[in-house]
């Protein structure tokens, strides 16, 4: 089902999806509330939400169908539009799975590409299993951490690395709200999404959290109290003399930024000072790399598959023998604070 306002725009989405033998589109309308009077008769397997729609906007159209008709829900949005990019990035944190920029016409540059890119994110999202949230409901009660085999104890970590995919925004965003301003830590993260939305992406996280959040940079050292994320379409690692590199080297696993980068670079630069964390996310990026950093003698936890949008990276992670915790979300933040030498208590976000 496509949900866009604009006649041209919902025309365009519509050539895009008819092209592709993979999808067959089941219903375009032009707002959210008749999105939500034809979700239950043609049943989508996947829904291409406008953002900035008239009426119920994208976000609270989000919402309803996670609490009544839970389906897949890929974010179409402008990168360029501020406002549109702070609700697209709260539509993640009501059930979206991931955003995607909104494609210009037919002859312009990168249409192809981008034409492709958007069925394929429909296409994989579409295999995705969601579950109904319904706004104040009761959480259920946590599962038990699993610990495995453990290895020499990890010093205090220097520096936190993490990596995150399909589910990643609102993850990220109850890891790191459970952290102080003065959390002594810096930490990198890796989050898979397009490079237009990256900025926003990190501005939306820093107004979420107590530590301040940017982009990365080349070169500069990191510091206590900072979460710096990967540039769009950069890696990002640590050198060995501590300071961050931010590199357009060839994508790995397809992936660029890529989680197995960051993790290998710690483990290969900080050992048993680097602490690695995987969660929620499609395929394998970060497996090979937080097990190298646990062969290295870091600490390394992972989400568990009971709190996962999907559990394809931190299961890679645990068969290859690269997890010494499996933790679910809501008790990654607080080990994460105990491990950097204050209380598994945690704050709220602000």
């Amino acid at each position: 089902m496509i949900v866009e306002d604009s006649l041209v725009v919902r025309q365009l989405l519509s050539h895009i999806v008819s092209r592709d033998p993979r999808l067959q589109l089941a219903a375009a309308v032009p707002s959210a509330e008749e999105a939500l009077a034809e979700i239950a008769r043609v049943r989508p397997d996947v829904i291409s939400m406008d953002i900035r729609l008239p009426g119920i906007d994208g976000l609270e159209a989000t919402r309803r169908i996670m609490a009544e008709h839970p389906t897949p829900i890929v974010v179409i949005a402008d990168a360029v539009e501020e406002r549109g990019l702070r609700i697209s990035m709260n539509a993640l944190r009501a059930g979206a799975l991931t955003v995607v920029e909104k494609p210009l016409g037919p002859g312009r540059e990168g249409w192809e590409r981008a034409a492709e890119g958007i069925c394929t994110q429909l296409y994989i999202m579409s295999q995705v299993p969601v579950i109904r949230r319904r706004a104040g409901s009761l959480s259920a009660p946590l599962p038990t951490p699993r610990h495995f085999a453990p290895l020499p104890a990890p010093a205090q970590p220097a520096l936190v690395g993490i990596g995150a995919s399909t589910g990643g925004p609102p993850a990220l965003a109850r890891v790191l709200g459970a952290l102080p301003a003065d959390f002594p830590v810096p930490v990198l993260v890796v989050q898979h999404m397009g490079a237009p939305f990256m900025e926003g992406f990190a501005a939306w996280l820093d107004g979420l959290v107590a530590p301040r959040v940017t982009l990365a940079q080349d070169r500069i050292l990191p510091r206590a109290g900072h979460v710096y994320v990967a540039p769009g379409d950069r890696h990002l690692g640590i050198t060995a003399g501590g300071l961050m590199q931010v590199s357009e080297a060839p994508p790995v696993g397809g992936q660029r930024p890529a989680a197995d980068v960051l993790f290998q670079t710690m483990a290969r630069n900080l050992g048993p000072r680097g602490m690695g964390i995987l969660l929620t996310g499609m395929g394998e990026d970060g497996a090979r790399g937080l097990t190298a950093l646990r062969n290295a003698g870091g600490l390394t936890l992972a989400e568990d598959e009971t709190t996962a949008v999907v559990y394809g990276m931190p299961a890679a992670a645990v068969r290859l023998g690269g997890v010494s915790s499996l933790l679910p979300l809501d008790l990654i933040g607080p080990r994460l604070a105990k491990a950097a030498g204050g209380t598994e208590t945690g704050v709220r976000p602000k």
